[in-house]
């Protein structure tokens, strides 16, 4: 849209074109001019008339197109222009015109965002490719679980070879017969088909041994692989020094030979393994000479006893993708140096060349995703198996909460970046919330620790009331609720009632919006407001032992400082459920594992904090994976099981916020490996105690109380037993000493002093 405008309404002439990409520079001109016009003027069509016409139109739609022009007009030193434009926008015809825009806007917005965040959906081109010829493999080794790491690499695969309309092969890379297991592979399947990701075909590289063989007896006869009998040891020194193996001229008989040796699985044999022949004075380590083949005498899962050397991943890797006719590999940014080792056993072996498309893997804070270490934990007994909620492997986190939905979706907002980042897991669980919070039908527990018995004056005997399980969505279903007379009430809360405070209970919303008394169904808070009679204290513990609370239904609950949940008292009519909660920390406490460090020193001592309650009937039937919330405590998973004494176990679902999945024990001290230091007890909730367990040990570890001294270093002792942690002072071991010449205060004497 250009201006000058038609003549109907002719505008002063311009020091620049005016339309909705003017630059910046040249913007204040025209807008001096404007104003200037409008100085003795009501509109741009004055004096024809009085009123907006076509001319002020084209003129609002060029400043509203162009937000360079607003931020200009909105410092107010154009004051008949300013005039002008707030008359000119708030006319009913141009709001109509602003309010479609706007609607417009927001549904293409709304439209691309619920693609781009689609479950699966991953914004990303691969180079060079053509539609319907496109082959890619999603290529694990069988050694361990499918775990959050390997997530981003099957669902990237998979939706590129959809966006091709190509094919995506499952490969099992099972080259090392030492840590791979036909369970492994199993497990792979099942969880991808959990995850919804489909493959169009299953392979193993062992299908091609026999052809890898091939190719490394054709790279001794070209002179570009040798045997070498090099110490592990010797070769990483050499490798590191630019040295050259002693073996790397050897004659191509002598190595043709030694290679047959190692293929046998002979003693001689297994001294030998094959490295390729590239540069080892290159400055990418990966072209050092790399290892490629070597003996493992042991039976493999799939060929059995009838091979007794196996390639390594660098040779296999390009030899595989060839045969199994694979156009693009997809491969973690980790392996880039790796990448003109690639392309040099393609180029060597003759073969077709395959574009490589790089991309990030996810990495966690204080999460382990070597399967090695992972399998450790698992052999040791500090985790109950696999799918121990405090693992990264999908079952682990599907264990902990996390939904299939909110995985994939979490994974798409990631895209194919290779951004290299080190993240927390707040984002993950803030999908996760976005995807149970919805669903997921409340209920209540009391911590049985101390829990108060509370006598409601003017409340029935007993009766169920049924109640919505969502108050937001009455698709969740419905909850049985019992009113009587007698309740109980979690400590926390009783300690902070005063006398004669009127309090709320804990209440859902009226499908009617019209409050209701205790007869019919329950307004906003189950029960309304109470005021505390009496309040029963022990005096040797100082803990609540009883209340007595007056109904107050005519009270407004939005005047209440406390809202609090309750059950009805357990009888033999209407029991409580007996669970416990349980809420888990990272298996390490150190953020991230660099390389040569031991990682056993960075465990975390104590990884499960265990809190006994009682719970509404309405859980009882829950089954494994079914998640609730506990209202005022946070989301639950049932975990199906049942502890020692018999009680449901519900783990913590972290719900995204810092506090949730913030490390809760000390963290990693590089000073001391030996002993990080048990956190001890660890608060939960309102000012009660949780039972810290080592895994999977459940029972409880108390601490014993502490005593500080009143000068911190120095002075008379004061007992405590709080559950806090002990951490270094700031400011050093020594006390700060202030300087006081200056000072003008009157000395006193210490009233500690005796």
């Amino acid at each position: 849209m250009l201006i000058p405008f038609p003549p109907q309404a002719p505008l002063p002439t311009l020091p620049a074109e005016f339309n909705a990409s003017t630059p910046f520079p040249s913007i204040p001109a025209i807008l001096n001019k404007l104003d200037d016009h409008l100085a003795l003027r009501t509109t741009f069509s004055a004096p024809r008339s009085a009123q907006p016409g076509a001319t002020d139109l084209k003129v609002w739609g060029t400043i509203r197109a162009n937000l360079k022009v607003i931020g200009v007009l909105k410092q107010g030193k154009h004051a008949h222009l300013g005039r002008w434009y707030a008359f000119v926008e708030g006319l009913d015809k141009t709001q109509e015109v602003v309010q479609g825009l706007f609607n417009a806007k927001s549904s293409n917005n709304k439209a691309s965002k619920a693609e781009k965040n689609k479950a699966g959906t991953v914004e990303a081109s691969l180079p060079n490719a053509i539609p319907g010829q496109v082959v890619l493999r999603f290529a694990p080794e069988p050694s361990g679980y499918l775990h959050i790491g390997h997530i981003k690499a099957c669902i990237l695969n998979r939706a590129l070879a959809d966006k091709y309309n190509g094919k995506m092969l499952l490969r099992f890379d099972d080259t090392n017969p030492e840590k791979e297991d036909d369970e492994f592979e199993g497990s792979f399947q099942s969880d991808l088909s959990m995850l919804g990701v489909k493959w169009d075909g299953v392979v193993h590289t062992s299908d091609h041994f026999e052809r890898i063989q091939q190719c490394a007896k054709q790279l001794i006869e070209q002179g570009d692989a040798f045997m070498d009998d090099t110490d592990q040891l010797t070769m990483r020194e050499q490798r590191m020094a630019l040295v050259p193996s002693k073996n790397r001229d050897a004659p191509v008989e002598t190595n043709l030979t030694q290679f047959a040796e190692m293929c046998s699985g002979s003693e001689e044999g297994q001294k030998w393994f094959l490295r390729a022949k590239i540069d080892y004075t290159s400055p990418n380590g990966a072209m050092r000479d790399p290892a490629i083949y070597r003996c493992i005498n042991k039976a493999h899962h799939v060929t059995g006893e009838k091979y007794k050397a196996y390639p390594m991943y660098d040779l296999a890797c390009p030899v595989v993708d060839s045969l199994d006719g694979v156009t693009h590999a997809l491969r973690a940014n980790e392996y880039a140096d790796r990448k003109p080792q690639y392309e040099w056993f393609l180029e060597k072996l003759g073969m077709k060349k395959i574009e490589i498309f790089d991309f990030s893997r996810l990495d966690f804070v204080y999460t382990l995703l070597s399967k090695r270490k992972l399998k450790y934990l698992v052999e040791q007994g500090l985790v109950k198996s696999w799918e121990d909620p405090r693992f990264p492997t999908i079952r682990g986190m599907r264990a902990r909460g996390l939904t299939i939905e909110a995985l994939k979706g979490f994974i798409a907002s990631q895209g194919a970046s290779s951004s290299t980042m080190l993240m927390e897991w707040d984002q993950i669980w803030s999908w996760n919330k976005k995807v149970i919070d919805p669903i997921a039908p409340r209920y209540w527990s009391i911590v049985e620790e101390d829990a108060v018995k509370v006598t409601v004056q003017g409340g029935p005997a007993e009766e169920v009331r049924t109640l919505p399980a969502h108050k937001k969505n009455p698709e969740v279903g419905d909850k049985k609720t019992v009113f009587s007379s007698h309740l109980l009430m979690e400590q926390a809360d009783a300690e902070s009632f005063g006398d004669n405070e009127e309090v709320s209970f804990w209440r859902q919303a009226s499908p009617t919006g019209v409050p209701l008394t205790l007869a019919a169904q329950i307004t906003a808070m189950d029960w309304g407001n109470a005021f505390v009679r009496n309040k029963k204290t022990n005096s040797a513990t100082s803990k609540v032992e009883s209340l007595d609370l007056e109904l107050h239904l005519e009270g407004d609950y939005k005047k209440t400082s406390k809202k609090v949940h309750w059950l009805s008292a357990p009888t033999d009519a209407h029991p409580l459920v007996p669970v416990v909660l349980i809420d888990y920390d990272y298996l390490i406490n150190k953020k991230k594992i660099e390389d040569g460090d031991d990682f056993t020193a960075c465990l975390n001592p104590v990884t499960e904090y265990r809190v006994n309650a009682l719970a509404d009937a309405n859980v009882e039937n829950l089954k494994r994976f079914d998640i609730i919330q506990f209202e005022r405590k946070g989301f639950y998973i049932c975990q199906g099981t049942k502890d020692a004494e018999g009680r449901m176990e519900f783990g913590f679902i972290p719900d995204g916020r810092m506090s949730t999945v913030a490390l809760k024990g000390q963290p990693f001290k590089e000073a001391s490996t030996a002993d990080v230091g048990a956190p001890g007890e660890k608060g939960w909730g309102k000012g009660t105690n949780a039972t810290a367990s080592k895994a999977p040990d459940a029972h409880a570890q108390k601490t014993e109380g502490k005593v500080y001294l009143s000068d911190v270093t120095s002075g008379f002792q004061i007992p405590s037993t709080d559950n806090m942690y002990s951490v270094d002072r700031l400011y050093g071991k020594d006390d700060v000493k202030p300087a006081c010449d200056n000072v003008n205060m009157y000395k006193v004497k210490p009233v500690y002093d005796v």
